[in-house]
């Protein structure tokens, strides 16, 4: 049984002033570049890099894993064996994260490692001391501040020969499923620009550089598959952009195709072709996210698409390089959206949305708790991806901007508004430009208080700190727009855990959690858990948004009773940790880390939903006082969650290299 134990929350009054909405704030140093960052638990951040020679060391090695306290904005270093360069993460249903593949083991500069591997590249590099990734799987259960940083159940379980894929991976897609297993879909054996060679006459082994099959987590006994998808996409298909749909299926979208995907049966339905020819995915690496599912929506799921690039096919190369000098070629500012299961049984086709305010590659978007969608990072030219040379520029010592094929960084974030009439949906009004420029490996994630975390940025072989763009260790906190209110919501009676289905549960705002009139607050305030995902590559792998349904009761003294229904099915929410904020007049509570479904990968227990009472408004309306908490800076409140109680991971063994349906339960 893999259980959470109850989790509580206590917020604690702070004398610090408001942050001023849409300003940044430069808040550390992460030790190791944020390649890979998630958020772990409310007090948490994991950061992963890739194995090369950050100047923080760890047991001899220099480190390429850190935790980031949220509180005292401080990092500290964590060992890992592998090399998790370009990596693939998930959550799992009890809380714990996965890492899957990476790179082989590597030396300075980015050299082979040491000592030879199978199949191409290096097993293992006496200075890094990094082991070959591109089959690992690394479990972390994440730790409060209540275990020392050096207590073995915090650490990450790393350990190859007890746990791996089936199969080599690198820049792998990832998909939480409705059980609360992951697929882990397609990716290169050994690494490069992009997934083929040229001419392309094996687009479904490259010769053995290409991986396309894909395989489960646990894998209980199945095997890796071809996946049709992934030949047809040969070349644009690393990160596969994934969403699970309200049927259970899959959205599956790579180079300029999209499907639906039965994962059960190995089945295809093509969707039309993106519009403009756009490439979506790394290294084109736009922004991708599904917008918030909301009872107006009826859960159902549109995915919004922008940027990226309309780069032609044969400037993008093979596995060494790009035919074009890319930071001389635009981004795109192209926006599409596609509900890929349309409940009106029209057929699913791509509709132009707004175009963004700036071209951008890199860009990611970060879904935020009042609706509306964050897009951060990027650049106005170019790709993702480093080099030594081009098609065009045949010495490194003609690049004009180092390794980076990307120029011109987007410092400005821009925000979307799904619900704002057509033409209208892109601002970015009021919001500061950072001054650090975020272009390949950089990360953002979503953090308790509502703000965003951003970090990384090193288009780099090895850790460079004199080139264009150095590898970057500087953090920094966007405040959104609604840090400028005076007060945020303060509710009482969050559960520890969120059902699908089941009797609904009743929650407490107090008078002082907004200002004005309380029927008005009341009917406008949503209650929304939010998963933030693992950040890697301008993607947020397992970022989701679902409103749950909810009626109110205004009481006489202006304090608002809300009646909230459990979350619909494990479809629309996959099972595993999130934030439930409380949303009132557009302004967030502090998010409370929740535990949806069982726990445990299985297929969820699933009960009727609920009937909500009736809303019922005071027939002579109350006011707030909005003496409720400030919209405080990250790490001025304190915040306290319980530890779990007995953790344990599940493992899925492979033995001999063969998948083997064993389930481990390991206790930390």
């Amino acid at each position: 049984m893999l259980r959470s134990s109850p989790l509580w929350l206590a917020l604690v009054s702070s004398p610090a002033l408001a942050m001023t909405g849409g300003s940044f704030e430069e808040v550390g140093n992460t030790l190791i570049s944020a390649m890979s960052m998630f958020l772990g638990n409310q007090e948490k951040v994991y950061i992963l890099d890739k194995a090369e020679g950050n100047a923080a060391t760890i047991n001899g090695h220099p480190a390429w894993g850190a935790v980031w306290d949220i509180s005292s904005r401080q990092a500290t270093v964590m060992d890992i064996r592998t090399n998790t360069f370009c990596t693939s993460g998930m959550h799992l249903p009890n809380g714990s994260f996965v890492a899957f593949g990476g790179n082989g083991a590597v030396g300075r500069g980015g050299s082979i490692g040491s000592q030879a591997g199978p199949g191409g590249g290096a097993s293992w590099d006496s200075e890094y001391q990094d082991f070959d990734g591109r089959k690992a799987i690394r479990i972390l259960n994440p730790c409060t501040s209540a275990s020392t940083a050096t207590a073995s159940k915090c650490q990450w379980y790393d350990d190859p020969s007890v746990l791996s894929m089936q199969r080599r991976r690198w820049y792998a897609g990832a998909e939480s499923l409705p059980d609360g297993s992951v697929v882990l879909i397609g990716g290169f054996v050994n690494g490069g620009y992009v997934n083929r060679n040229m001419p392309n006459v094996d687009p479904e082994f490259e010769g053995g550089a290409a991986e396309s099959t894909y395989e489960f987590f646990p894998a209980n006994g199945r095997e890796p598959q071809v996946m049709q998808f992934m030949i047809q996409t040969s070349g644009l298909n690393s990160y596969a952009h994934t969403y699970v749909l309200s049927s259970g299926k899959m959205l599956v979208q790579a180079n300029v195709s999209t499907i639906i995907w039965d994962y059960n049966t190995n089945t295809e339905i093509p969707l039309p072709r993106m519009p403009n020819n756009v490439a979506r995915v790394y290294p084109a690496s736009g922004a991708v996210a599904m917008l918030p599912l909301t009872p107006k929506n009826n859960y159902n799921p549109t995915i919004l698409f922008c940027g990226g690039t309309d780069m032609p096919d044969s400037a993008w190369g093979d596995y060494a390089y790009p035919t074009i000098d890319t930071w001389n070629y635009p981004a795109s500012r192209d926006c599409q959206r596609l509900t890929p299961e349309p409940q009106d049984g029209s057929a699913p086709r791509y509709e132009a949305d707004d175009d963004m305010l700036d071209g951008r590659t890199m860009g990611q978007f970060i879904l935020l708790p009042d609706g509306t969608m964050l897009v951060v990072n990027g650049a106005r030219n170019g790709t993702a991806g480093y080099a030594t040379m081009t098609g065009q520029t045949k010495s490194y010592s003609d690049m004009p901007f180092g390794m980076s094929l990307a120029s011109d960084p987007v410092g400005t974030p821009a925000i979307y508004n799904p619900d704002a009439p057509k033409g209208s949906r892109w601002s970015n009004a009021g919001l500061a430009n950072s001054k650090v420029a975020r272009l390949y490996h950089s990360t953002a994630i979503l953090l308790p208080d509502a703000s965003v975390l951003i970090a990384g940025s090193n288009p780099n072989v090895d850790v460079n700190l004199t080139t264009y763009f150095p590898t970057t260790y500087t953090a920094e906190i966007f405040y959104p727009p609604y840090f400028s209110s005076s007060t945020r919501p303060v509710p009482t009676g969050i559960p520890a855990s969120i059902s699908y289905g089941g009797p609904l549960f009743d929650l407490e705002l107090p008078e002082t959690s907004y200002t004005g009139s309380a029927n008005d607050a009341a009917g406008n305030t949503t209650v929304v858990l939010l998963r933030g995902g693992f950040s890697t590559h301008a993607m947020n792998m397992g970022q989701r948004y679902l409103q749950l349904n909810s009626t109110y009761t205004v009481q006489s003294n202006g304090s608002i009773t809300l009646h909230v229904a459990q979350a619909p099915n494990p479809n629309v929410f996959q099972p595993g940790p999130a934030l439930l904020f409380v949303t009132v007049n557009g302004v967030p509570s502090v998010g409370k880390e929740v535990i949806v479904g069982s726990g445990e990968i299985e297929v969820q227990p699933t009960q009727p939903a609920s009937v909500l009472p009736t809303s019922v408004r005071l027939d002579m309306d109350a006011s707030g006082s909005g003496e409720g908490e400030a919209a405080q800076a990250t790490g001025s409140q304190s915040v306290s969650v319980g530890s779990r109680t007995s953790p344990r991971f599940v493992i899925a063994a492979v033995l001999g290299g063969v998948g083997v349906g064993v389930l481990y339960l390991i206790s930390v």
